[in-house]
């Protein structure tokens, strides 16, 4: 996709062009992506890269890194899911050791508990019950958004995969004149050129 711009001086009045023909020039619609045009397949299924990417990261975590050969992001799906799963089943084995000790001292039974039955009074332990059963809801939203963060990096990875993020972009500057109602006029035109990674596009210019 190319952005021209066009900077005007004056008028030109050496000669004057004239032209037998009118010329049209139509604006280009937009263009897809090549990462949206490439189809691929998954069970059979025809789908675009993205979709693919986005459906192995639901099915299994890592899966859409590995698509996309981003192999060096494992560690990072796997460190989130694994913190935050651990931070989880550590908080609901104390919310659960706190609940039963809570309901065995009020049915007037000794507490099994081996930390909740060192607090002392009933107000402590519900403060504490309270404060792990926060703590277990937490992280379980901790979960859920590591892996939807995984999923989305797999889908945006995906969808740049065909493309030249780099910063070696293509701008080239060119004389040009444009006809005006008093005659030619000369400026300078600059071209501004983003190509896909996978087949360059010739610049527009305008």
């Amino acid at each position: 996709m190319a952005v021209g711009l066009l900077c005007l001086s004056a008028p030109a009045q050496a000669q004057t062009v004239t032209s037998d023909t009118d010329s049209t020039q139509v604006a280009a619609g937009p263009t897809v992506p090549d990462s949206l045009r490439r189809r691929e397949r998954l069970l059979g299924i025809r789908m675009s890269r993205p979709t693919k990417a986005v459906i192995l990261a639901a099915v299994l975590p890592g899966a859409g890194q590995v698509y996309n050969r981003k192999y060096w992001k494992l560690p990072l799906v796997y460190g989130a899911l694994g913190g935050t799963i651990a931070g989880e089943l550590f908080y609901l084995d104390r919310y659960r050791e706190f609940r039963d000790g809570y309901n065995a001292r009020r049915a007037g039974l000794p507490d099994p508990g081996p930390r909740s039955s060192s607090f002392t009074t009933d107000a402590a332990q519900q403060q504490a019950l309270n404060f792990y059963r926060t703590q277990r809801d937490v992280f379980f939203a901790y979960i859920a958004g590591a892996y939807a963060l995984q999923m989305l990096d797999a889908l945006v990875d995906a969808h740049l995969h065909d493309f030249d993020v780099s910063d070696d972009l293509s701008l080239r500057w060119q004389p040009a004149t444009l006809p005006t109602p008093s005659g030619p006029a000369a400026g300078v035109a600059l071209t501004f050129t983003l190509r896909p990674g996978s087949s360059p596009a010739a610049p527009r210019r305008f």
